[in-house]
């Protein structure tokens, strides 16, 4: 059954829309980039950097709020103009400060 998306909700999301976000799914993991749209479980994010591993934060949520406080740890390889995301599990703001430590970490290549 799908869940019935409120006014507020469906306010909240559209004030999203253009943000810095990480979003984690089912399936693909976690990514980090500007939420260009959403519908339903599908997210397209631009400018789109995978994050294959963190450390320098607890969570996701943390990583969202405070950034890493140790990016030459982290593996987040190059970003991507788009993804669309087809099972998002949850969509968390960035910060400012986040964003800017999320885009300082040094692209990851094996």
């Amino acid at each position: 059954m799908s869940k019935i998306i409120t006014t507020t909700e469906e306010t909240t999301m559209q004030d999203m829309i253009g943000k810095y976000v990480i979003v984690r799914t089912y399936s693909a993991g976690a990514h980090a980039g500007t939420l260009a749209s959403r519908d339903g479980k599908e997210v397209m994010l631009t400018n789109a950097r995978r994050i294959w591993y963190w450390d320098g934060a607890a969570s996701l949520s943390q990583l969202a709020v405070d950034g890493t406080s140790k990016p030459d740890k982290c593996k987040f390889p190059t970003a991507v103009d788009s993804v669309l995301l087809t099972e998002s599990i949850e969509i968390i703001p960035c910060t400012d400060s986040a964003r800017q430590s999320i885009e300082s970490v040094p692209v990851w290549k094996s």
